[in-house]
């Protein structure tokens, strides 16, 4: 038998996947309320960090703004709408190995890296002509 926490990362695993457009945590919570709405704000938070943690799912870090999660965890990168503020996937042919190199250059262990392309989405520059 699963238990309760065990349930709950379900839960949060699952909306993340349903929504699959980068959700923030207060998206992801609110899709969850619907059907259960006893859980917790802190609980669905607490719970996507350990995903991330975990590696089940990706943590986007956005400054000045709310993280966004991600259910595909195969290494890409991601870009983000100015103006709308969606987040796109993004994969490159061709990656840089960024790690190898900063690791040479610097002699620092990299444990990780994030990169955020930012631009205008072509529905936003569409509607903005």
């Amino acid at each position: 038998m699963k238990s309760r926490n065990t349930i709950q990362k379900d839960l949060v695993l699952n909306s993340v996947r349903k929504l699959g457009n980068h959700p923030s945590a207060d998206e992801i919570y609110s899709l969850i309320i619907q059907d259960y709405p006893n859980i917790g704000k802190g609980t669905v938070y607490r719970n996507l960090n350990k995903l991330a943690e975990e590696g089940e799912i990706l943590k986007i870090e956005i400054p000045n703004g709310s993280d966004r999660f991600d259910h595909t965890t195969t290494k890409h990168f991601h870009a983000r709408c100015m103006v709308c503020g969606r987040i796109h996937d993004v994969e490159l042919i061709k990656r840089l190995d960024i790690i190898d190199h900063l690791r040479e250059k610097s002699g620092m262990n990299i444990m990780g890296y994030d990169l955020l392309f930012k631009g205008i989405c072509s529905s936003c520059e569409e509607h903005n002509i």
